[in-house]
């Protein structure tokens, strides 16, 4: 599977830094943006798996941007950042942006890369399980043709076990051994 990108947006480029420095490690490709409006312009260029914004931003706060973020590319995934943590703040990033996670500056780093790391091996799975499905929902047709085309093809005998019973035409043992002779002069 490819490279998580993960883009990080914060109007402090200490913090951005910092958030850099401690995704060094993770296999992720990381890209920052300063504002919301730069993160926007980042998404329509890029897919991005996960984003981690501040809240207080000149010009589109955190839960405005990640607002944008869920209606536009639902499937990136939102965590909010805030050095400024109320409950109305939180009650609007989960409302408005549905947020993922709420973090607090200053954040302990190994708990966010925990919850990074644990969002997009989530992210995966349910990708993975989208892919299933439709590969279930393919086959299923296929056996409705098939069935339709081909009337009782579908149909299977099991025995007492479960096991599926295939009715092979019983022949005696020298027939058999007739049988694979001229197979194995065939091969040659």
């Amino acid at each position: 599977m490819a490279a998580h990108t993960v883009l990080l947006v914060d109007d402090e480029i200490n913090i951005l830094q910092s958030l850099r420095r401690a995704l060094r490690k993770e296999p992720y490709e990381v890209l920052v943006a300063s504002s919301g409006q730069e993160g926007l312009v980042v998404l329509d260029s890029r897919r991005v798996d996960l984003v981690v914004s501040d809240q207080h931003m000149p010009g589109m706060s955190g839960t405005e941007f990640l607002s944008h973020v869920h209606r536009r590319f639902p499937d990136t995934v939102r965590f909010m950042l805030t050095g400024h943590a109320t409950l109305e703040v939180a009650i609007e990033a989960i409302n408005t942006g549905a947020i993922s996670r709420f973090f607090t500056k200053p954040c302990n780093e190994v708990d966010l890369m925990a919850s990074i790391r644990q969002a997009l091996q989530q992210k995966d799975l349910m990708t993975e399980a989208w892919r299933l499905l439709r590969k279930v929902r393919h086959q299923s047709a296929v056996v409705k043709t098939l069935e339709r085309d081909n009337p009782g093809i579908t149909q299977v005998s099991r025995d007492h076990s479960g096991a599926i019973v295939v009715e092979e035409t019983p022949g005696d043992f020298n027939e058999l051994i007739q049988e694979i002779r001229k197979e194995l002069s065939n091969e040659q």
